[in-house]
């Protein structure tokens, strides 16, 4: 009974010590007024829980195994260079990828590393559990929300997965009244919806009080 209480303890170490790990794809400095206020850092992770037709970060599919790791700390350190930039200019870091949202201890974490002073900012599809979504509002400034079409059918043959977690999450930013810190992206997905399915969807999403839209068209990439 020992050996098997001690391995199972030993697994529960091991797990936390890799939630406190992230492959990232790739980390662009001096972005400005693009992913969020001021200047910024983009912070991309490896993994996403979409397969969209048209994606545009391909290599945070697959098994990651090229990129590097990083914990919070060794991001903070290599993001902290521009810490002078970010709080002369109310900018910070944004977190994209693939999906920021997976990533709920990391960000927490580096959050107290960097403290209040910086925005911390997401680039979400929000299609991820409540908990993880509702783990992080607390930490984030703003949000901009990638989210494809309202309407199942059509977010389904685009992902190739079902819109129900994103509908739940938009709810749940609604219910904390935090539409005012989120830009929501409607794009015209060539092939997959129209002019018409974008303003229905503008409309649902103005129904939960989102007022903040960025409209653009996806352009076909070949992989």
């Amino acid at each position: 009974m020992l050996i098997i209480i001690c391995s199972f303890v030993r697994l529960l170490i091991i797990d936390a010590w890799k939630r406190q790990r992230a492959k990232i794809i790739g980390i662009a400095r001096h972005r400005l007024s693009t992913d969020g206020d001021g200047v910024t850092t983009l912070v991309a992770f490896h993994g996403c829980p979409l397969r969209c037709r048209y994606c545009l970060n391909p290599q945070s599919l697959g098994d990651g195994g090229r990129f590097k790791e990083y914990t919070p700390e060794s991001l903070y350190k290599e993001t902290r260079i521009d810490e002078l930039y970010f709080i002369a200019t109310n900018g910070g870091v944004t977190f994209g990828g693939g999906e920021p949202c997976l990533r709920l201890q990391f960000i927490r974490e580096f959050r107290e590393l960097c403290g209040p002073a910086w925005q911390l900012n997401l680039e979400t599809s929000l299609n991820v559990p409540s908990a993880n979504f509702e783990g992080l509002l607390p930490v984030v400034n703003a949000l901009i929300i990638d989210i494809k079409d309202m309407n199942p059918d059509i977010y389904r043959n685009y992902t190739g997965q079902s819109n129900d977690l994103v509908l739940d999450n938009l709810r749940l930013i609604a219910d904390c009244g935090r539409q005012k810190d989120c830009i929501v992206r409607i794009p015209l997905m060539p092939n997959y919806n129209t002019d018409a399915d974008r303003e229905i969807s503008r409309k649902a999403l103005e129904a939960l009080g989102f007022d903040r839209f960025d409209l653009f068209t996806y352009q076909i990439r070949k992989h």
